[in-house]
């Protein structure tokens, strides 16, 4: 695929992505909050850590999310059975029919807009579903593993993404960043 195709499809997914992610407005909620419900609704009960991967936040923000849907009743936190240090996360009765609504949402406002089209360009799409479903569980593997290859410190490895070279990575210190610090003249 040359490179003005690719940033077609980029730029043609983002827009869908968007568009899409607007339906959870109705709710309340940010397109990452109703992404996290779903994924909740969806594969739940699950552990803080394995919510952030899945879901590519950093636990700070995870944090917040969670915090969110919690104070909305969508969710609730739990002591891990097998880590007590640990918490999990499950959907409520009231997180499953606001997740409900905004998967109906998104369906009614696909299904409408698809109908639209011509039989030929919505055949086609249909054809080039496991190309894209594909496309994103190998995009979904290749994020992951350019994610545990940075918290091994291994930036001498292959690059993740095609095309993301590892000179490209920002330099990341090992001492952590002191915030309001000077350094002072000697």
């Amino acid at each position: 695929m040359d490179d003005e195709t690719v940033i077609r499809l980029r730029r043609v997914v983002l827009r869908l992505a968007r568009q899409l992610n607007a339906a959870s407005l109705g709710e309340g909620l940010t397109p990452t909050q109703a992404s996290v419900l779903g994924i909740v609704t969806n594969r739940g009960p699950l552990g803080l850590t394995e919510l952030a991967e899945i879901e590519g936040l950093n636990p700070t923000m995870l944090s917040r999310v969670v915090g969110k849907l919690d104070s909305f009743g969508l969710i609730q936190r739990q002591r891990d059975p097998d880590d007590f240090r640990a918490a999990r996360v499950e959907v409520t009765a009231k997180g499953k029919q606001a997740y409900q609504r905004i998967a109906e949402q998104r369906a009614a406002i696909l299904s409408g807009r698809v109908a639209r089209l011509p039989a030929e360009q919505e055949a086609a799409l249909i054809d080039a579903l496991p190309a894209l479903e594909n496309l994103a569980e190998d995009l979904r593997a290749a994020v992951r593993r350019g994610r545990a290859e940075r918290a091994l410190g291994d930036v001498s490895a292959e690059p993740a993404l095609p095309g993301v070279s590892s000179a490209a990575r920002p330099a990341r210190s090992s001492r952590p960043a002191r915030s309001g610090s000077r350094a002072r003249p000697g």
